[in-house]
């Protein structure tokens, strides 16, 4: 359901005026969310994992606020594509290495995520990135490649990361560097079909993704957290931002078929075909997963030659 003007308020970030639904999550508890309140909540099926994350206060971009940015229940779909090294080296900033599986090969992604309860209230999300070899390693090493696709840990660039609240727009964009802005988008994820479609500024398609949702394995909570550490520039310095995904149930599909993945007009098409993907090469889908997302942190990025 789309807020009006009537069941909103507004908050400021940053010296922006930003609207957040009323009485949502936000609007009550300004990142400091009671976990009481959130495990009552008919989606949440537990919130242990946040109790051994303790909040802190930053200054950031956006204003003082409290990190990690705790999602209880989410869902995510990722189709990884090969593309070429030399047109993913196009796209990436100098001192960044594309993660490459064999010679001249590297790893892309098209992302969405729906994010249903949240401390910033629920938005979704999509993204077209790049895997990247981690900032302060040398040489290529074996065990990034397997890190990387069993999802363990990953690194990565994001090319474009539309959303669809204006917060997630302004705390994404000023707080943290990510290419974000605010379109039309619609994720459904379950255990038998995942579909998403991002609008273009027209209202068309800009991308769109339908496929039949991988066999699911429930987790305890706790027993698979995984990582993904993006790199972002701010104000023209390196910075590093992690986020930690407790998978509760999950699947993966190698070599998928029947993925309906349509490339439209907009900037995530752009971007995507930029990288010029060959070949579809894993398709991994979180029915219900959690999410800690932390600040951004400077970090050394070393030029490739």
């Amino acid at each position: 359901m789309t807020s009006t003007q009537k069941d909103t308020v507004t908050v400021d970030l940053g010296g922006r005026s930003v609207p957040v639904p009323k009485g949502g999550l936000y609007d009550r508890y300004r990142m400091d969310t009671d976990l009481g309140e959130v495990a009552r909540h008919p989606r949440v099926s537990g919130v242990d994992f946040f109790r051994k994350l303790p909040k802190t206060k930053v200054d950031s971009p956006i204003g003082p606020t409290l990190t990690p940015n705790f999602y209880y229940s989410i869902s995510t779909a990722r189709l990884t594509l090969l593309a070429p090294s030399r047109a993913i080296r196009t796209r990436l900033p100098a001192e960044l290495a594309p993660l490459e599986i064999a010679p001249g090969l590297g790893l892309v992604s098209v992302m969405f995520f729906r994010y249903d309860v949240c401390d910033i209230d629920f938005y979704t999300e999509a993204a077209v990135g790049i895997a990247v070899r981690p900032a302060r390693h040398g040489k290529l090493g074996f065990f990034d490649l397997v890190s990387a696709l069993k999802n363990e840990h990953l690194a990565t660039y994001v090319l474009s990361l539309p959303v669809s609240t204006e917060i997630a727009q302004v705390r994404g964009h000023d707080g943290y560097g990510f290419p974000k802005w605010v379109t039309g988008l619609d994720v459904a994820i379950d255990a038998n079909r995942t579909t998403a479609r991002v609008a273009n500024d027209t209202g068309g398609t800009d991308l769109s993704l339908s496929v039949v949702t991988p066999a699911q394995t429930v987790y305890p909570s706790g027993e698979r957290v995984s990582a993904l550490t993006s790199y972002t520039s701010i104000d023209g310095a390196w910075h590093s931002t992690l986020s930690q995904t407790n998978v509760l149930s999950a699947g993966t599909a190698l070599v998928p078929r029947d993925v309906q993945l349509q490339v439209g007009e907009g900037r995530m098409a752009d971007d995507l075909r930029s990288l010029r993907p060959i070949r579809k090469v894993q398709l991994d889908v979180v029915t219900e997963g959690q999410l800690a997302l932390h600040m951004p942190v400077p970090t050394s990025v070393q030029r490739r030659k």
